[in-house]
């Protein structure tokens, strides 16, 4: 075990912090406002030292374990949970409320759709108890609910792999395997470069990049966009990397 979970250290802690609740009981409806001036206050962590809060749900927990317990320091332990090791799950409402936010705002983080769903949670009591952040983002990920940017270039093929996104699950890259897809796009420079004759223009980079492995395999600066230059970059990735199983440029389909 880690010094971190020394349950000792933290029981000490969590009766040091509620034991005066328990030798001078507070009086009648007063409970609540005394575990809120404690949740205000600020307490030292029992092995590192650093600075922890406590929420007032958490405080309340812990008098009432320590109160109807006979050996409260016992009772205030670090218990190992049920299900420690296992994704907590989420109701079916909960889930099919997710899945809809997420269709509909797509572009969302995972912490704006976790604020959402407390939101949503306060409001309707059908979604059942709500998990922990943690737990909603493992969710996510697993289910491949992944945040989708919306393209800044409105060109024929950026609109076609939006769609096509749209239209199908894809959980974290396109296929399964290293050299088995490849990306070429072009990207105009946000700065202008001045050349040796006088004139200024937009630097055009060419990158092209592994989908699995993100692995950039070719990326070299041009002074225009043309078929020859597409060719060059590509022939000096080939060079470098091999030959891939398909290539997928910004302005079409993929090319196998």
């Amino acid at each position: 075990m880690k010094n971190d979970e020394d349950p000792d250290r933290w029981a000490r802690l969590r009766f040091a912090i509620i034991g005066p609740l328990l030798s001078i009981p507070p009086e009648s409806g007063m409970l609540k406002k005394q575990l809120e001036e404690l949740g205000t206050k600020q307490w030292q962590h029992p092995v590192n030292g650093s600075t922890l809060r406590f929420s007032v749900a958490t405080l309340q927990r812990w008098y009432y374990t320590a109160k109807n317990a006979r050996d409260p320091i016992v009772a205030l332990r670090h218990k190992r949970r049920t299900d420690a090791g296992q994704t907590r799950t989420m109701s079916a409402a909960l889930i099919q409320t997710l899945r809809g936010q997420y269709q509909t705002y797509p572009g969302w983080s995972m912490q704006l759709h976790y604020d959402n769903l407390v939101a949503l949670a306060h409001e309707d009591e059908a979604l059942g108890p709500l998990p922990s952040y943690a737990t909603v983002r493992r969710y996510m990920k697993g289910q491949g609910l992944h945040r989708k940017r919306r393209p800044t270039r409105k060109t024929l093929g950026a609109q076609q792999a939006e769609k096509r996104l749209e239209n199908r699950e894809i959980r974290s890259y396109e296929v399964d395997h290293v050299h088995g897809l490849w990306h070429l796009d072009f990207h105009h420079g946000s700065r202008t470069v001045l050349l040796p004759s006088g004139r200024w223009v937009v630097p055009i980079l060419l990158a092209i990049m592994d989908d699995h492995s993100r692995l950039i395999c070719h990326l070299q600066w041009y002074l225009n966009e043309t078929a020859e230059v597409l060719v060059h970059g590509f022939g000096q990735a080939l060079q470098r990397r091999g030959l891939p199983r398909a290539l997928m440029t910004d302005n079409g389909s993929d090319l196998r």
